[in-house]
């Protein structure tokens, strides 16, 4: 099964499940974790998915990005994740700009499990753009859309 083909299933999975969603949490599990199985990535390798990664960040201790993906022992993908229900602001995506500089991932993803705004260093090398460069909804998108998704693709 081909990328556009895991990603129209996950669609129609996902709105039978949407309406059950109540939490971060529930929506982790239901919507973005198959999101990231779809992209060919084991969310149950914990060298290649990690999920709450930890890097402290100058004064900023302990705090968490829901996951990263790794490749070749290298940080590549940072993933910020919130509650189906709720509108993503740039305020959620707090926490991935001072990760994104802290290591060495070229994209970064805040989503609520049905959208999923993909964000890069395209204008300033080493720190992540304001605005994403590409936005994906898994419920309304175009074929030819996915292959913009395949660029954070194992």
């Amino acid at each position: 099964m081909d990328l556009i083909d895991r990603i129209k299933d996950l669609r129609s999975r996902n709105v039978k499940q949407l309406e059950h969603i109540r939490t971060e949490e529930a929506t982790k599990n239901a919507l973005v974790m198959p999101f990231i199985s779809a992209l060919g990535y084991d969310v149950f390798d914990p060298t290649e998915v990690i999920p709450e990664f930890t890097s402290d960040i100058g004064t900023k201790k302990g705090e968490k990005v829901d996951y990263a993906i790794k490749k070749d022992d290298n940080i590549i993908v940072l993933i910020e994740c919130k509650w189906s229900g709720s509108n993503l602001r740039q305020e959620h995506a707090s926490q991935l700009y001072r990760y994104f500089s802290a290591t060495e991932a070229r994209f970064a993803i805040l989503t609520n499990g049905i959208e999923y705004e993909f964000y890069s260093d395209i204008d300033e090398t080493n720190k992540m753009d304001a605005r994403p460069f590409f936005t994906f909804n898994v419920l309304a998108f175009q074929d030819h859309q996915v292959k913009e998704v395949t660029s954070s693709r194992r």
